[in-house]
Formats: structure tokens, C-alpha cells, sequence
């Protein structure tokens, strides 16, 4: 769908912005590498956040959290919510710092890829199924140590007009660890109401091209809707349990976005 004119921003724009992201990258970077080896997992957290907030800030993203948004002090909590763009991740961590489980190819982007790695991210192989058991303990153990995790289960991004099956493998993880899940219903809106897919990074969107489309628009904006958390202590550990409680959470997150 075409950026409409009155929200497009204009050439000098784009370039300050431009400017303003390699510096706040390259900060990033200096801070992943000379500070985080050091530093407490509490400064950690704070540097993530403040991080994020002024990325966001830089491409003038407006961020709206409604509903049951988390304390800051949460602690061994699962995330759970539908996946549309890269956004999502800085997002999410602008509000409560997370550690995020993502597909092993993301570890390889360049300078992304670092900061992910630094920021304790956790790459799991898809593609894989005989290491399922082995990312369910390891997801666990994470949430047992006081990790906030954050998965998005459809495996994939959409242009968020619609959500994909959830998977349900590592909420296992959440279940065993006796965690609190909390559901997040994810949404870019347009001036219009209407859902801004030029905001997704989906389908053959390359990360320069999804950046750019951003960088196109005045006023982009993303919505975050928390749901009821769930509380999983005393819920079966067995399959038919676990998808049970998948589809449950993709349910609410669907009607949230009323699809």
C-alpha cells in the first residue's frame, strides 16, 4: 500500500535521520563491546531500554502501550505476540527489557546480528526438530534464573493484516518454569485507522528496504496492547495441554486485532 503524501516526510528529513541512526548504531555498538562485559544485568536492561527508546525516537515512531502493561520489575515472564516487523523487538523493549528468542540467521546479520548476540538473545535452529527438547530446557532454565523472554510463535513476520498458527513447542518451556505469559497483541496503525503495512518487514522486504519505508513516513506509530496474563502454574505439561494454551493465546491476540 503507497505511503499517503500528507504522511510522507521530506528528503532533508530522511538524511538527518539517517545521520542520526549510523551514530546512535555505532553508540550501540561501543556500548555492547566495551560496557556490557562489565556491567550488572540491571544496567544492562537500562541501556537496552534507553537504547531502543531513542531508536524509535530517531525514525519518530510513536509508541502506545495499553492494557496490562508489565511492572519493571517482572522477572521470569514469558512474552508471547504476533510478529510483523523488526520494530517489534525495539518496541517491546522500550517498555520492558526482554530477552528474545530468534531464528539463527539473524546472528549473522551484520552489526544487528552483534547487538542481538550481546544482548543475550537467544538463536535457536527452526529447522531442527531433534533440538527441541534441548531449547525448551534451555528456555526453562532462562525463565527460571529470572529471564523475561520474548517469543513471537508464528515463526515468521506478516504484514499484519492477518496472524499465522502459533507454534506451541517452547510455551512448554513457560509451563515447566511455572511462568507467567503475557500475551501482546502487536499493531501498526495508519492516519486512517487502518493497518500500515508499509511498516512490515515481511515476505522479499529486505532490512534496507523495510528501514527506508520507515524513514519514508512522517508520523509512523506502533500500538502494543497487553493482554490478561495467564498464570500457568498448576496447567498440564503434556501436549494436548500445551496447544491448548497456544491456541488460547493466539485466539485472544486475534480478536484483539479483531481478525
Amino acid at each position: 500500500m503507497p505511503i499517503k503524501s500528507k504522511n510522507t516526510s521530506n528528503r532533508i528529513t530522511r538524511y538527518f535521520r539517517i545521520s542520526r541512526i549510523v551514530t546512535h548504531t555505532l553508540v550501540g555498538v561501543i556500548i555492547a563491546s566495551l560496557v556490557f562485559p562489565i556491567a550488572s544485568k540491571s544496567l544492562k536492561n537500562k541501556l537496552i531500554k534507553w537504547w531502543c527508546r531513542r531508536l524509535l525516537a530517531i525514525f519518530n515512531l510513536r509508541i502506545t502501550s495499553h492494557g496490562h502493561i508489565p511492572h519493571p520489575t517482572m522477572s521470569g515472564a514469558m512474552v508471547v505476540a504476533n510478529h510483523i516487523s523488526w520494530v517489534d523487538i525495539h518496541a517491546l523493549n522500550s517498555i520492558v527489557p526482554l530477552r528474545f528468542i530468534a531464528k539463527s540467521e539473524i546472528s549473522k546479520w551484520p552489526v544487528f546480528g552483534y547487538l542481538a548476540k550481546k544482548s543475550n538473545v537467544l538463536f535457536i535452529d527452526r529447522d531442527k526438530r531433534q533440538l527441541a527438547t534441548r531449547i525448551v530446557t534451555m528456555t526453562s532454565k532462562s525463565l527460571l534464573e529470572g529471564d523475561n523472554l520474548c517469543i513471537f510463535p508464528e515463526g515468521t513476520t506478516t504484514d499484519g493484516t492477518n496472524i499465522l498458527p502459533f507454534k506451541s513447542s517452547i510455551i512448554q518451556a513457560a509451563i515447566q518454569a511455572n511462568a507467567s505469559i503475557h500475551p501482546v497483541a502487536i499493531r501498526y496503525p495508519s492516519l486512517d485507522g487502518s493497518n500500515n503495512i508499509s511498516m512490515a518487514y515481511a515476505g522479499e522486504t529486505t532490512m534496507i528496504e523495510s528501514i527506508q519505508q520507515i524513514l519514508l513516513q512522517k508520523n509512523p506509530a506502533v500500538e502494543l496492547h497487553f493482554l490478561t496474563p495467564i498464570i500457568t502454574a498448576g496447567r498440564s505439561e503434556n501436549a494436548k495441554g500445551r496447544r491448548e494454551l497456544t491456541l488460547s493465546i493466539q485466539a485472544s491476540i486475534r480478536q484483539k486485532l479483531d481478525f
